[in-house]
């Protein structure tokens, strides 16, 4: 299996820039948080490595998003499922491969609502996470030009997948975003 230092090391091959790997190691750490709150913890490295690996592609090859990053992959020797997962984040954007494992969900789900938890952040006097509620993430999330590269839609289809409410994604993910991020 793949480590963690394998994985970073094929991240930074592909992308340099920095928004990118904050990008990448914030869903990294988003999705080791919730392989622990969601009992798949001997599992977390696995889940991280899916974060850290999403949008591998996006950088260098944005027109064959989820598409180009299979190939590179495949091509290394990596893990068909972490190929899945990775791609399953395009689905019906870029793919057809669903999201199946509650795992490749919950990537579906974070990966932009993160940017858009972060866009927030940012307007914040705080610049911090520690003290964001609820209603100010939904606040700006109902105001369609805030922050507006972050897909509602997707946001949506994920906690659909997921079967919890849009609240409830939206509290959880800014209660893992806590637990690493000043």
């Amino acid at each position: 299996d793949m480590t963690r230092a394998e994985a970073w090391e094929l991240l930074t091959e592909y992308n340099q820039d920095e928004f990118h790997l904050q990008h990448a190691q914030t869903v990294e750490n988003t999705m080791r948080y919730f392989a622990k709150e969601l009992g798949y913890g001997e599992e977390e490295e696995f889940w991280g490595i899916v974060g850290l690996l999403h949008d591998l592609d996006f950088e260098k090859y944005p027109e064959e998003h989820c598409i180009k990053s299979q190939e590179i992959m495949r091509e290394r020797g990596v893990d068909e499922r972490v190929i899945h997962a990775t791609a399953s984040h395009g689905y019906a954007i870029t793919v057809d491969i669903q999201p199946e494992h509650e795992m490749e969900k919950v990537l579906y789900a974070v990966d932009e609502l993160t940017g858009l938890i972060g866009a927030v952040v940012l307007m914040r006097p705080s610049k911090s996470v520690q003290d964001l509620e609820l209603k100010s993430v939904k606040k700006k999330y109902k105001s369609k030009n805030f922050a507006a590269g972050c897909s509602r839609k997707v946001i949506e289809r994920g906690a659909d997948m997921l079967g919890w409410t849009l609240d409830e994604l939206i509290q959880r993910t800014i209660d893992a975003l806590k637990t690493f991020q000043e």
